[in-house]
């Protein structure tokens, strides 16, 4: 297959807002131990991807300077030490940056099969969401089947993700959105019940909807108010899991309260994780979750979809309302 020196990818020469991401022609990435290169089709626009645009989240050593941490794609070039894929087969993976952009590399044992019940489109937005709720969700979260579970943002890529995904592995899920239609699109994936936030107070709905209990785990990228808020929900021996803090990080809380009722709190990111943790969560999903996607028993939640050349257009959309996930097509 006829790998070329150059590629299209998206670029930006300082921070700033969308319109900071240009096109521009840059060399493709070579494939180094244990990696493979793959020829993208799509590639998912996430959260941290607006953040580094902002200039407040950091590649990791070695990583691409350019956006895109998930995508599908073709495999083109295997390098040295590599034995899980050949030339041909067509992934979805997490990447460790390089999305935007016609090739990417990633380590062989981050991508995954397409789905048997999905396409190349369909599959480009898993793996960032699916590693990031399956780590933080049952790994660190440690939901069990019969438990109660709050997602905050249940109509984001990764709310619509962590409903399905503890729906279909036997939790009752809660979750909160900004709108009644997005309430109700909630419930219809798999939410037991689902809050409007800008007309009701959650705080008061999960005591009522859970006789006054709270929830097992709560899930929260809000921060902010949120956080003491959360608190105040959780049953005894519950967990707070924090992946993010759109509403800032920095609040008093009382602890007495997480004392009394023995509450945990913790919280990740994925992209710094080692080569090794992420192994093991592609491990955990292809034989957890993989048999749910082929099955049709979850499925990713697609809002729009956008030519390379109309990233800025995708992160404003990123930034305003929408349901489920944005892809970049290639």
């Amino acid at each position: 297959m006829s790998i070329p020196k150059k590629m299209k990818a998206i670029t930006l020469m300082h921070s700033g807002g969308p319109d900071v991401l240009r096109v521009a022609s840059v060399d493709v990435p070579q494939p180094i131990y244990k990696q493979i290169l793959i020829k993208i089709a799509y590639a998912g626009v996430n959260r941290p991807d607006v953040l580094q645009r902002l200039g407040l989240y950091s590649p990791p050593k070695g990583a691409s300077n350019i956006l895109g941490l998930e995508a599908s794609g073709t495999v083109v070039s295997v390098g040295p030490g590599c034995s899980k894929w050949e030339v041909g087969d067509e992934v979805t993976a997490l990447l460790p940056g390089g999305g935007y952009a016609e090739y990417a590399v990633t380590h062989e044992d981050h991508a995954l099969p397409i789905p048997s019940s999905l396409n190349l489109k369909k599959s480009a937005g898993l793996c960032e969401t699916l590693y990031t709720v399956w780590y933080n969700v049952f790994k660190s979260g440690e939901l069990r089947s019969g438990e109660t579970f709050l997602v905050h943002g249940g109509t984001s890529g990764i709310g619509t993700t962590a409903i399905q995904l503890a729906s279909a592995m036997g939790s009752k899920v809660f979750t909160t959105a900004g709108s009644d239609k997005k309430c109700d699109f909630c419930v219809s994936i798999g939410a037991h019940h689902a809050i409007n936030y800008k007309t009701s107070d959650f705080v008061t709905e999960i005591k009522n909807l859970t006789g006054g209990n709270g929830v097992n785990l709560i899930l929260d990228m809000v921060g902010g108010d949120y956080i003491s808020k959360n608190i105040k929900i959780l049953n005894n021996d519950g967990r707070l899991v924090q992946i993010a803090f759109l509403e800032g990080a920095r609040r008093e809380i009382n602890f007495s309260a997480i004392m009394i009722k023995r509450l945990k709190i913790t919280g990740s990111t994925l992209r710094p994780q080692s080569d090794l943790a992420k192994t093991q969560i592609a491990e955990d999903l292809e034989h957890t979750v993989w048999p749910l996607l082929n099955s049709g028993k979850i499925k990713p939640v697609i809002d729009r979809i956008f030519n390379l050349e109309d990233a800025a257009r995708a992160h404003e959309a990123l930034d305003n309302d929408h349901i489920g996930k944005i892809l970049l097509k290639i």
